[in-house]
């Protein structure tokens, strides 16, 4: 399992910087999300989703709400295992509960069906809430940044 790499500049200042105590909570979660993206647990993905998490990937319908979070990761690690890690570029705090994070990644996906290994490499946008002190996923959506299949 790897573990998430911070590249933000964490001495972000002004109004829409995140506290440091808030900052280290939604890289928990983000931490917590790497870890079961990798290890395909679903359970533990939703376990850092909001009760009304909408994923948004590419070439699908968003999956609004926990039951279709659910499917679309039950789906995901059906067809493929992820062995990649995570680089945050930004936290900015929004409101009190709010904060988007923008993210990097690169790794590797294998594909279930074939075995065979696959450079993955991403850009994503998580929009974080806070409930009860606890920083979710309201919102994630992310595109590939490799280059298109000849």
């Amino acid at each position: 399992m790897k573990s998430l790499a911070v590249t933000a500049d964490k001495a972000a200042t002004g109004s829409s910087a995140a506290s440091e105590a808030d900052r280290a909570k939604i890289e928990g979660a983000l931490e917590a999300y790497e870890a079961a993206l990798n290890a395909s647990d679903t359970d533990k993905v939703m376990a850092v989703f909001a009760s009304d998490g909408v994923f948004m990937a590419p070439n699908s319908p968003s999956a609004v709400g926990l039951d279709a979070v659910l499917g679309a990761y039950n789906g995901i690690f059906h067809a493929i295992a992820f062995d990649t890690e995570l680089h945050v570029d930004e936290i900015v705090q929004v409101a009190a509960d709010w904060a988007f994070v923008r993210t990097h990644s690169a790794g590797f996906v294998t594909v279930n069906a074939t075995n065979d290994r696959v450079a993955d490499a991403n850009h994503e946008l998580f929009v974080f809430r806070k409930d009860d002190d606890a920083w979710k996923i309201a919102r994630y959506s992310f595109s590939s940044t490799n280059p298109p299949p000849r």
